[in-house]
């Protein structure tokens, strides 16, 4: 109790000086160079964990991710049955999940932690999810262990000093997160992303988990493991402890603040005690929860004392629960927008803090990181996702390079979702990234190579021209546009789409460096593909998609009706009140635009962190549990309406973990969602006449925008069809072989595996459209859903 008194005394100055000093880091990074060697002193610092540990070779740590990688409890009989014969040794070792760190090791992070590991059955995040629990599961974790130490990482910006790459298992225990009938927690409740009620664990279950937490710290130590990450965030058990949201217990473990926390610490201390002084105890402090009645914030200030003086050797950041209705990581989040509880903290325990304290979310960039670090924000940063859209991230940045790195926008769509889908986890911008062992990028023998011309210089074609290039073929880029991006260049403009440029910018930088000619401003006919003949081996035609058009009656010459590219590219002057023909992924671009858009494009170093507290209701005084407070609202700048033929919700595709955000947003505006419409005409004043269920509406608009999903352009190919010289020569890739939504990942995915694959004599048209393999994971889960 009298630890809890003094953390009181301290926080508050604490948390106004870590708000303001946060906004001068943003400040300060903005203005800095990236392009020098030793831009990133700070970043590359070694820092001494005690002579029991040694140094880490510089300040990053590569976050813990879920991606699919981490293995199964799925019994090896049942894995024939869902792979085929021929399929079961993919997935029945870690030599996916070894080469992945090792990659990122090779890379230059010096301390990796994996994705969440359960220490017992009740805490797997699925049915036969990963759980450490066994000798003979233990065992094959040493593969993954051995590749990461294997790889030398140098000693910050030492040319001859060099220290072993070390990574961390994390010990994750999903409590009623747990999407399975048999999850357990501090109390008899139920998640709102879980359909199952957890049980409450008794007083002697509580005893028995936090035995299985050591049991699992030492089979990662047996499997040559270099620590532990002890989840103590993010909503999942511990949290459901420590947070009096999901703890009504009444004994020992309940109550008050010391109780609470009780689990938690016993954890750690267990845990040093059987592993000894020499090996790595992170955990993972939840410091904003982001729900109401959750942790106080001089109640996060103890534990972390407590968690000290347990025996942890870092703290890392937790952010939000799973179930907060806050954006945290998604591409909407400013840069290092969520690093202000870690000043806090940092400042609030002054010299009483002496282990190291990691900022997180958010981080996607070295310019950010050294800011952060430089500021005494933090003493590590936490960087997870950039390391799935670059591995090389550090070494690059080390190296002077960061212009090169390709960065991570925060899409989710791949990861993420991926996860939540059972599905192995990629990247958007790096298709490679999970898949290192089926997409390898080599240099072909010369005879081999190829003379490739790419018509189109979106995603689609940059991904495919730059990889061909690696792999050694001659490329041609041509695009009829004056820029490379395609519809990026559209996206880029979407408020909360700011990151699109760094993937812009990478595209471009690649290209050059790899020696792809570019020719812009440059419409390819069938003529000029014709009178190449044999001087062009493969045409990519990558040229992407039309608007579709949704045959309105009276749209046709009306000078009131916009499509979404007249909005986003060409910068068409819109009205006050406006319809939106089409509500997926495009209709709520343009919703978002048409909203939130000021009229200054904008980069990511643009956006303000303050108006994004504000507009979530962060509260960055942390008076309030939970850190929440009314969110600020200001008048909508159009009144909206969102219109789809189909019944049902609107947005329903979009993506799994954002499209709660993108429908939150626009329901902050003056939007009205209308489903299963009927559109009946537009008339001379642009007015748009519909009707749902029989009853006729007009909408009195200024404009009409039409969002109607799109199709492929499909010109080049038609006309080299019956040509049999040419006709065997044309791929259609991204939106050109099939428009869907405007699906970045899968253009950029198939760009990719196609150039790996292109010099093979039985990849032809038609037969040129490759895709990951699912795992046992995502085919059991499939089979699984129908029960569920």
């Amino acid at each position: 109790m009298r630890m809890l008194h003094s953390a009181r005394r301290s926080v508050t100055a604490a948390k106004t000086a870590a708000t303001r000093r946060s906004k001068s880091a943003m400040a300060a990074m903005a203005a800095m160079d990236d392009t020098a060697a030793g831009t990133y002193p700070t970043l590359f610092s070694p820092l001494d964990l005690g002579p029991a540990i040694g140094k880490l070779p510089n300040r990053a740590l590569m976050g813990s991710m879920h991606t699919g990688l981490e293995g199964h409890t799925i019994p090896n009989f049942a894995i024939p049955w869902l792979m085929g014969k021929d399929k079961h040794h993919e997935h029945s070792d870690m030599e996916r999940m070894a080469r992945y760190f090792q990659e990122r090791a090779e890379g230059g992070v010096g301390l990796m932690v994996t994705g969440g590991i359960a220490p017992n059955n009740a805490g797997i995040v699925a049915p036969f999810g990963s759980a450490l629990v066994t000798h003979d599961q233990m065992v094959t974790h040493k593969l993954l262990t051995d590749a990461v130490h294997q790889v030398q990482v140098p000693l910050g910006y030492s040319d001859t000093e060099t220290v072993p790459a070390r990574i961390c298992m994390q010990i994750l225990h999903t409590g009623r997160y747990a999407y399975h009938p048999f999850c357990v927690s501090a109390s008899a409740t139920q998640s709102p992303i879980s359909p199952f009620k957890a049980k409450a664990l008794s007083t002697k279950e509580v005893e028995t988990t936090i035995g299985d937490f050591v049991r699992c710290a030492v089979l990662a130590k047996e499997a040559g493991y270099d620590g532990v990450e002890i989840m103590g965030s993010e909503g999942y058990l511990l949290t459901q402890f420590l947070s009096p949201r999901t703890n009504q217990r009444t004994d020992e473990y309940g109550g008050s603040f010391e109780n609470r926390a009780r689990m938690a610490l016993e954890i750690v201390r267990q845990t040093r005690q059987a592993v000894g002084q020499d090996f790595i105890l992170i955990f993972r402090i939840s410091l904003l929860d982001l729900v109401d009645d959750a942790l106080a914030f001089d109640e996060c200030v103890a534990l972390a004392q407590q968690l000290q003086d347990a025996g942890a050797t870092i703290l890392n950041t937790g952010i939000g629960w799973h179930e907060a209705r806050v954006p945290t990581i998604a591409t909407s989040v400013p840069r290092g927008a969520f690093a202000f509880p870690t000043k806090a903290l940092k400042e609030a325990l002054g010299q009483e803090l002496q282990i190291p304290l990691v900022a997180t979310n958010r981080i996607n960039d070295p310019t950010v990181a050294e800011g952060l670090l430089t500021d005494g924000t933090c003493d590590m940063v936490s960087m997870a996702r950039p390391f799935l859209a670059d591995a090389e991230l550090m070494k690059k940045s080390r190296e002077g390079r960061a212009e090169e790195i390709n960065t991570c926008i925060g899409c989710n769509q791949a990861c993420l979702d991926h996860v939540f889908k059972a599905k192995t986890a990629s990247c958007l911008v790096n298709p490679r990234a999970c898949h290192e062992t089926e997409l390898i990028i080599r240099k072909l023998p010369q005879e081999q190579c190829q003379n490739i011309s790419v018509v189109g210089a979106g995603p689609a074609g940059c991904a495919f021209a730059i990889t061909a290039a690696q792999m050694g073929h001659t490329v041609t880029l041509y695009d009829q546009a004056d820029d490379i991006g395609g519809q990026f260049n559209m996206a880029k403009r979407i408020p909360g789409k700011e990151e699109f440029y760094e993937t812009i910018r990478y595209f471009r930088v690649q290209l050059e460096k790899h020696g792809v000619q570019i020719k812009l401003g440059t419409k390819v006919t069938y003529e000029q593909m014709s009178q190449e003949g044999d001087a062009v081996d493969k045409w990519i035609v990558s040229t992407g998609v039309d608007p579709r058009d949704p045959q309105i009656p009276g749209m046709e010459g009306n000078p009131k009706v916009l499509s979404y590219i007249d909005v986003l590219r060409n910068k068409a002057p819109v009205g006050k009140k406006v319809a939106l023909v089409g509500a997926g992924g495009i209709g709520f671009d343009v919703g978002e635009y048409l909203l939130h858009f000021d009229g200054q494009d904008k980069t990511s170093k643009d956006v303000s962190v303050d108006d994004f507290w504000k507009e979530w209701g962060i509260d960055t005084s942390q008076e309030q549990r939970g850190g929440l407070v009314s969110p600020e609202t200001h008048e909508p700048k159009r009144e909206l309406y969102l219109l789809q033929r189909k019944k049902g919700k609107l947005g329903k595709n979009l993506g799994k973990t954002t499209g709660w955000i993108h429908r939150a947003t626009l329901s902050k505006g003056n939007v009205e969602m209308i489903d299963n419409v009927k559109y009946e005409k537009i008339d001379e004043n642009g007015h748009l006449h519909i009707s749902r269920d029989g009853e006729k509406r007009v909408l009195e608009v200024d404009n009409v925008v039409i969002c109607a999903g799109q199709v492929e352009r499909k010109e080049l190919e038609m006309s080299a069809k019956g040509h049999e010289d040419l006709e065997s020569k044309v791929y259609p890739i991204g939106g050109a072989f099939f428009a869907g939504e405007l699906d970045a990942k899968r253009a950029i995915d198939m760009g990719t595996r196609l150039a790996i694959r292109i010099h093979e004599p039985d990849v032809t048209p038609g037969n040129h459209n490759f895709h990951a393999t699912p795992g046992p994971e995502e085919k059991l889960s499939n089979l699984l859903s129908r029960f569920m």
